[in-house]
């Protein structure tokens, strides 16, 4: 199991080679790279997510899956829509298709139920990363890649408690989404904390939403986002209202890492999507040549990673490369 600390995302690359390498010497057929398998087959992945347009979240976890599969010589599919009903249709039209494996989400698991069966009963492997920890068994993936997002909230609450705060509004902005509730859940075990739901896919309703409380409600004293983007309009709401609430946030991506640099976000917490992107694909691949299971069934954990002022300087440079 990955460390939750461990920010060098390329060690994540390496132990996927040494894995690859200890098979091939301990005499197990070793796909080459170029090819898919020795036959000479392509192998094709689909991964399969809940993106909301404009979320740059997702443009890491592609990033990843794109490296892994590269590196492995495997065709990825990306598809995505934030609906988790046409999602499913997404997943049904990857089955139908005859891919060879499926990396997907699960913020909405109710709704995917039904197409994962439908994976198992085609013999299609399915790998789950970022959402759905606590569903995955039930659904009947083999493995999952991600952070324990109320774990995360926890950690992130007790941070802010820590840090003096008082009252957190907790910014959720996707509606039906078990992960960022969950998130919230978390905070609320630290901290005081009112959740509140806006629209994510509109800037300007969300930052409306935002300074409207914080002017109504001159306690809270942090804003906690469940995304880098909406931090950013997080800031504004925050200006416009003439509040000094703090602000932490889920995920990362360069304009909040410069943000957290310039001391605008106080911190971070990065579930590492490159991580995420990466292990689903060469899990998959494992799985489909050699038969491995990684974690063995367990969840294998790419965070709570916090970043804030003390470590931002190294975190930097890898949110300029695009892999955190």
């Amino acid at each position: 199991m990955f460390s939750a600390k461990r920010s060098n995302l390329a060690k994540v690359g390496a132990l996927s080679t040494a894995i690859v390498l200890g098979l091939s010497a301990c005499g197990s057929s070793t796909p080459k790279a170029d090819s898919g398998s020795d036959s000479g087959k392509k192998f094709i992945i689909a991964m399969i997510t809940h993106e909301t347009p404009g979320d740059t979240y997702w443009d890491i976890i592609r990033a990843g899956a794109n490296a892994a599969a590269k590196s492995l010589g495997v065709t990825l599919k990306y598809s995505s829509d934030p609906d988790f009903t046409k999602q499913a249709t997404l997943v049904q039209n990857a089955i139908d298709s005859k891919v060879d494996g499926i990396a997907m989400t699960a913020a909405g698991p109710d709704a995917l139920a039904g197409v994962v069966k439908a994976a198992k009963d085609a013999g299609i492997p399915v790998s789950m990363f970022d959402s759905g920890i606590d569903d995955y068994i039930r659904l009947g993936a083999g493995q999952y890649f991600g952070s324990d997002e109320y774990v995360a909230g926890q950690a992130l609450g007790k941070s802010i408690a820590k840090a003096g705060g008082k009252h957190v509004l907790c910014v959720i902005h996707q509606e039906g989404s078990v992960a960022l509730e969950a998130r919230c859940k978390g905070v609320g075990e630290g901290v005081k904390s009112t959740n509140m739901q806006v629209n994510g896919t509109d800037d300007a309703s969300m930052n409306a939403s935002m300074t409207a409380k914080l002017q109504q409600d001159k306690s809270i004293d942090w804003v906690v986002t469940m995304g880098a983007p909406v931090a950013l309009v997080a800031a504004k709401s925050i200006a416009a209202a003439g509040s000094k609430a703090q602000i932490g946030t889920f995920d990362l991506n360069l304009d909040a890492a410069k943000a957290i640099k310039d001391g605008t976000i106080a911190i971070a917490v990065d579930a590492q999507p490159y991580a995420q992107g990466y292990m689903a694909v060469v899990s998959l691949y494992l799985y489909i040549t050699n038969g491995n299971d990684l974690g063995g069934g367990k969840a294998v954990l790419t965070g709570p990673s916090m970043v804030d002022k003390s470590n931002i300087d190294k975190i930097l440079p890898f949110a300029e490369k695009g892999t955190r």
